[in-house]
């Protein structure tokens, strides 16, 4: 029988969390029940009554630009010649 891993998810610490920034305590990822992996974000937050919880974020997954958006600054200059300056 094969594991269903739809409506679960994962969280790990978030190490690189910077004090004081709005940064989450833990991320992860999260299968919804179409199969669709979204990103998992939770904040450690505090109830007026004192009691500790976790504030929960579920959103699309991040991607990265494609090679062609992410080309060096360089390459987006068009070429120019000598006669297209104008002194």
């Amino acid at each position: 029988m094969e594991y269903d891993n739809n409506n679960s998810g994962i969280l790990f610490k978030n190490d690189y969390k910077e004090a004081g920034s709005k940064q989450p305590d833990y991320k992860g990822s999260f299968t919804d029940a179409d199969g669709q992996e979204k990103d998992l974000a939770a904040w450690i937050r505090t109830a007026k009554s004192g009691k500790s919880f976790l504030s929960v974020k579920v959103s699309d997954k991040f991607v990265k630009q494609d090679a062609e958006q992410g080309k060096p600054f360089n390459d987006q200059i068009p070429a120019m010649s000598n006669e297209d300056i104008p002194f």
